[in-house]
Formats: C-alpha cells, sequence, structure tokens
C-alpha cells in the first residue's frame, strides 16, 4: 500500500515558514510583501481559484489586491493594467488569472509583465532562463511537484523519471527540473505508442495530461513515486486526477492524492515566490538570506 504525500500538510509547513519570514520583515519596519491579482470576467472556476489565492496571502501577511476586470476589457486596457503594475515599486508579483476572454492575446499580456516581477514564471525571459539553468521564477506547479517528491526522502538523482504530458505549463518545466536534479527523463504523451511500456519503467511518475484515470495501476513500476497533477470534474461532479488512484495505491510506493496534493502546493509555491521577488526588490540586510 502507497505512503500519502500529503499536499495540504506540506503546503501549510511551508506557508507558516512564509508568515514566520514576513512578521520579522514587518517587525524590522519594512512594508509588507505584494501580490497583485487581476481577473478577467466572471467565470466561476477562475474565480475559486483566485479565492484560494488570495486567502493563501492574506494568511502569510502578503498584501493581494483583487483587481476585478469587465470580461469586455480591451487587449490595450488589459495590457495598460499591466504596466501601471510593473511600474508600482510596491508590488511585488502580477498575477493573470487564466484563461482570458477569447479576444484578449493571453500570450502578450503574460509578455507584458515585468520579469521581475512575474511570479507565475510564464513571461519568455524566465522560461528561458529555466532552460538555460540561469536564476528564474520557477513555475509554481512544477516547482511544488519537485518538493511534493524530495519531501518523501526518494533521492531524484540517478532515478528514471516519466512525465506524462508536455504542456508549456506543467510537462516541459517538471521535466527540466527533474533532469537539472541529475534523472534520466522521458517526456510522454498522447501519440506515445504503447504508453504504458514506457510508464511501467518510471521511478518517478508525473501525470499531467488531463485525463481522469489515464494512469492504471498497471502501467506503474511497483514502488515509484507517483505525483498526479490532473484536476478533473467527473459526469457526477467529483474531482479526479489523471491516475486511477484506487489502483496505484497498491502498487505505487508513493502518491498524492487529488484534491490535496499537487494543488495545495502550486498555492504556496506562489507565496514563495511572490516573497522571494519581495525579498529581492527590497534588498534589505539579512531579508534576501531568509528567501
Amino acid at each position: 500500500m502507497s505512503k500519502i504525500i500529503d499536499g495540504k500538510a506540506l503546503s501549510m509547513s511551508i506557508k507558516e515558514d512564509i508568515k514566520d519570514k514576513v512578521s520579522a520583515a514587518v517587525s524590522a519596519g519594512l512594508r509588507r510583501p505584494c501580490l497583485a491579482v487581476l481577473i478577467v470576467g466572471d467565470n466561476p472556476a477562475s474565480r475559486s481559484y483566485v479565492k484560494g489565492k488570495v486567502s493563501a496571502a492574506e494568511f502569510v501577511g502578503i498584501d493581494s489586491p483583487l483587481i476585478e476586470l469587465p470580461e469586455s476589457i480591451s487587449n490595450e486596457e488589459l495590457l495598460a493594467e499591466v504596466r501601471r503594475l510593473n511600474e508600482d515599486p510596491s508590488v511585488d508579483g502580477i498575477l493573470v488569472q487564466l484563461p482570458l476572454p477569447g479576444h484578449i492575446d493571453a500570450d502578450a499580456v503574460l509578455d507584458a509583465i515585468a520579469v521581475s516581477k512575474d511570479v507565475d514564471g510564464f513571461n519568455p525571459a524566465n522560461v528561458a532562463a529555466l532552460w538555460l539553468g540561469r536564476p528564474c521564477f520557477v513555475p509554481c506547479t512544477p516547482r511544488g511537484v519537485i518538493s511534493l517528491i524530495e519531501s518523501t526522502g526518494v533521492e531524484i538523482s540517478g532515478k528514471t523519471a516519466v512525465v506524462v504530458g508536455r504542456s508549456n505549463i506543467v510537462g516541459k518545466p517538471v521535466a527540466k527540473l527533474l533532469l537539472d536534479r541529475n534523472a534520466t527523463v522521458t517526456i510522454a504523451h498522447s501519440r506515445t505508442k504503447d504508453l504504458a511500456s514506457v510508464t511501467r519503467q518510471a521511478d518517478i511518475l508525473v501525470a499531467a495530461v488531463g485525463c481522469p484515470g489515464m494512469i492504471s495501476a498497471d502501467m506503474i513500476k511497483p514502488g515509484a513515486v507517483v505525483i498526479d497533477v490532473g484536476i478533473n470534474r467527473t459526469a457526477d461532479g467529483r474531482l479526479a486526477g489523471d491516475v486511477d488512484y484506487e489502483g496505484a495505491s497498491e502498487v505505487a510506493g508513493y502518491i498524492t492524492p487529488v484534491p490535496g496534493g499537487v494543488g495545495p502546493m502550486t498555492i504556496a509555491m506562489l507565496m514563495e515566490n511572490t516573497f522571494e521577488s519581495y525579498s529581492h526588490s527590497m534588498v534589505a540586510p539579512g531579508l534576501e538570506e531568509m528567501s
């Protein structure tokens, strides 16, 4: 039977640590960190995600003004709002909640966020820096995935890792982070022939494909670390991951649940990235060492 990797508990530990750091900074006479959150329109799922992020910021002591914009906003008006936040020295991080309405050029909006405030790690300059091994903001979900793996105590170096999914937001950066830690990495996807034969080689298996229950127990190497990034809504309204949890938990050595695995860690890493941005911008003695 697998050991459950408790993302809720790990994320709470991380947030408690950030809370202590923020408190120490404020006690030293510094302003609070600030994460500006922009949401366009009234997408219920987006509002739910934003609520979780703003709540986490409030918990750790990060100011998090929520900027609600109408769905009818023009591309140029949204870009102007991003530029305004770029120029505001009191703002450490800018988050534009996705998806954006169809008439908005999402790439142009994400590209417009200042690299130093791009706490989601989506700006092409941060993406390039990640692949070049230079300092950057690591995207929150991939950073959380690595933290979850490391929390098991399993050494990544030398292991065979398989990432199922090749998105720019999760699959590709997770693969790069695993490669940086000296894993031998395969990226698999919907066109991979005999996917099961590939996934059964994995000491570390990351499922990030967006298909409920796609990874069954017979596709998992006994004792593997299994990280399920998928969050899918089934026909009966339940949340389900990309991994058949019931079957997989009989085979894997470690496994994340859905919900309660990767999701909480994504938000915790957003708080980490925001505090790191704050630390760099304040350049206060001892503050950067906290991050």
